[in-house]
């Protein structure tokens, strides 16, 4: 008996050799980085993930409005991909809630859909918070899935790093298992921005930009940064703790042009782990 299909797929015209990007909103998700990524991304709508193979509802509660004390609409949560023409390629965009079902299955479905729309390769998207001032440039962390797609230049950890796994790193650990090749870029996040962070999500977006050799969408992303970087400088200049803190991170930043590859492991696994003991 074939098993239901989580995707319902309505592609238009052809899909020329694609390009993948995979955008939840969920874990590894700091800063809001991949949500703001995708919406600035954009696209056409090309195929929708059916929610109730995907969602517990108890944990990803659909949103419920009431207007004078009446029910007027009911949105479920989702997972969309999106198409954005590029020159002669196109971009697409997998994005919405982090599933809490099935993941193995996604991971199956989302191989199929390559291999059958010819995607040359697959890009995750996310943001890990880090020890780092908002006074410095957002650096970006990647990972792949093989040794030769990470340059010389990428700030990756180096031995071996053993963390629960997020749901676009099983999709690209399993996708890859199918023969696409799978890269992800990470920005760290300072630890005391609790609120989205548009100027890391500007640096992955420069990062793809760099990765795919194009110019992609930026929005409102670094106006957005300006003004967020002006409001921190003045909560900052009006609590001396938190203008020490950021002190001591610029020294620390500025003492070494990166941590060692230990270091930028220890400190994954640590947040991670931190996370998965939250979530149990």
């Amino acid at each position: 008996m074939d098993r239901m299909r989580i995707f319902e797929v309505n592609v238009d015209r052809p899909l020329r050799a694609p390009v993948l990007v995979v955008c939840l909103n969920g874990w590894v998700n700091a800063g809001g980085v991949a949500t703001l990524v995708a919406e600035t991304l954009g696209g056409d709508q090309i195929g929708e993930g059916r929610s109730d193979l995907l969602f517990d509802y108890r944990v990803s509660r659909p949103m419920l409005d009431f207007v004078d004390g009446v029910m007027t609409s009911l949105v479920w949560p989702e997972l969309v991909i999106r198409r954005l023409p590029l020159d002669d390629w196109d971009l697409l965009v997998m994005s919405g809630v982090e599933p809490n079902w099935n993941w193995r299955l996604l991971g199956a479905e989302v191989s199929e859909l390559a291999i059958e729309w010819k995607v040359r390769q697959q890009i995750s998207i996310g943001g890990i918070p880090w020890a780092w001032p908002h006074t410095r440039e957002v650096p970006i962390i990647s990972a792949a899935s093989d040794q030769s797609l990470l340059t010389g230049d990428e700030d990756h950890a180096r031995g071996l790093l053993r963390v629960p796994a997020a749901a676009v790193s099983a999709l690209d650990f399993l996708v890859a298992g199918a023969g696409i090749p799978t890269i992800g870029f990470y920005a760290r996040v300072p630890q005391y921005v609790s609120v989205a962070y548009p100027a890391a999500a500007l640096a992955v977006i420069r990062r793809l930009e760099k990765h795919l050799e194009h110019a992609l969408p930026t929005g409102t992303l670094a106006e957005a940064a300006d003004a967020q970087r002006k409001d921190l400088d003045t909560v900052a200049s009006q609590r001396p703790d938190l203008a020490d803190a950021v002190q001591k991170l610029e020294s620390m930043v500025d003492a070494t042009e990166s941590v060692s590859g230990e270091q930028l492991a220890a400190e994954i696994e640590r947040f991670l782990r931190e996370q998965g003991n939250q979530q149990a």
